[in-house]
């Protein structure tokens, strides 16, 4: 052989080197002689996370062609390594996003999209057993950027004990907003006209929430729909909720803007609070904590009729993602049968695939939280629902906007109709300059 033939063959053995070597290095798995490797990331707790991880391995048993690895991820900065992730393009397979950076990510160009294989249902998945509106607002136009998995609820925590000391009637659904500001009055104490103890913490009164009491009213919503609005309205409605707020912050009897709540569960449950305005996902700590007085979770109020926040939260995967059949797999199986394995053991959240959340509320009435059980479940039924923030692309600048203006509105340092209309308008000139 001369020594230019094999200078060839060697050059053409080291560049099958080097391509087997990159291989390896990008999942050599992936090649078709072992399972796809899917990896996924969540925010949850430690506790939760271990749930997650034996209902994987079962799906992994049944699944043998199918490697799936949880990145490990702080639940605390979540949204932190989520954003330095996107920069460096390199998010996991599967992570886990609310609503709105779903919405967000997905305008950008940054997400999959799984319509195609969203039309294909089986006997084990059927993508029309969704809570009603959890997954036609997880769509944008006819794509599909990911999968809503769990459906958040808000409402009430109260302690139960505190109010039958009181005379009042404990809070159930289709009580309305004065109850409400009435109970936490007469709940509230005061010591030398200074408030030590206060009758109702973390009020439902930001603009969202307010809205919530307005539409309840009969008001137009505060935007003008849940997706990408196009403009925001502070309807007579709405001005006479924020007045409420206004009234109860101004009195003492709720906490007020800005506030810090950060021990409020502990206080909770050491019974300093009578009232939280809070998800039903403190059921799965207060179920470890054993407060040692009897609580309750009642749906939010209402003015005339039933009206409650929208709030799912789900899982996506970017638009470099590499096996999308593998992928899709894990992406069915983490929205359906995988809460049926979770849930019983940390019952966070009602599955938004109806089917797989019948062990979240079976846990809470096994575990004597049949008000918990009934309020979410009546909660989740209801069929107007409002926004509990904005799902849009430019949700980060209107939040801004909204922190500048309603807190000092509802602490009386601004007007509150002419300084919510200045917000109102605020708002609608981000809207305009990001359509």
């Amino acid at each position: 052989m001369t020594k230019k033939r094999i200078f060839k063959t060697s050059i053409v053995l080291l560049l099958l080197l080097l391509t087997s070597l990159s291989i390896a290095a990008c999942g050599g798995s992936d090649t078709g002689s072992g399972p796809k490797t899917v990896t996924v990331m969540t925010w949850e707790t430690v506790d939760t996370n271990k749930l997650i991880d034996q209902a994987l391995a079962e799906f992994m048993k049944q699944n043998p062609d199918i490697k799936v690895e949880r990145v490990p991820s702080p639940n605390s900065d979540y949204g932190q390594k989520l954003s330095s992730l996107v920069l460096a393009k390199k998010l996991p397979d599967i992570f886990w996003a609310g609503n709105d950076t779903e919405q967000q990510y997905g305008a950008q160009g940054l997400l999959y999209d799984w319509s195609s294989q969203a039309q294909q249902s089986s006997s084990d998945f059927d993508i029309n057993k969704f809570a009603p509106n959890s997954l036609t607002n997880w769509k944008t136009s006819d794509k599909l950027y990911g999968l809503p998995t769990l459906m958040n609820t808000y409402g009430i925590w109260y302690n139960e004990d505190l109010f039958k000391q009181a005379g009042l009637p404990l809070p159930k659904s289709g009580w309305t907003y004065d109850e409400m500001l009435h109970d936490a009055q007469v709940l509230t104490q005061k010591d030398g006209g200074k408030v030590s103890r206060y009758g109702l913490w973390n009020t439902p009164d930001d603009p969202f929430q307010t809205n919530n009491c307005a539409v309840s009213a009969g008001g137009a919503s505060f935007e003008d729909k849940l997706l990408s609005p196009s403009s925001v309205n502070a309807s007579p409605e709405f001005l006479n909720c924020a007045k409420m707020f206004a009234t109860a912050v101004q009195n003492g009897s709720v906490t007020p803007p800005g506030y810090n709540v950060d021990s409020a569960q502990d206080s909770f449950v050491a019974g300093k609070i009578p009232m939280l305005y809070n998800g039903q996902w403190l059921a799965a700590g207060f179920l470890q904590s054993k407060p040692g007085f009897k609580y309750g979770f009642a749906p939010l109020p209402q003015v005339k009729q039933n009206v409650q926040l929208y709030d799912a939260v789900g899982i996506a995967s970017p638009t470099y993602v590499k096996n999308p059949d593998a992928t899709w797999k894990v992406m069915q199986f983490l929205a359906s049968k995988a809460w049926e394995t979770v849930l019983p053991g940390s019952p966070v959240a009602p599955a938004a695939y109806v089917p797989s959340s019948a062990p979240y509320f079976d846990t809470l009435k096994k575990d004597d939280l049949s008000s918990v059980s009934d309020s979410v479940n009546y909660i989740l039924n209801t069929p107007d629902k409002v926004g509990i923030r904005f799902v849009a692309p430019w949700s980060s600048k209107a939040t801004d906007v909204i922190t500048a203006n309603w807190n000092d509105i509802l602490l009386g340092k601004k007007p509150l109709e002419s300084g919510t209309q200045q917000m109102v308008q605020q708002l609608n000139d981000v809207i305009k300059s990001n359509q």
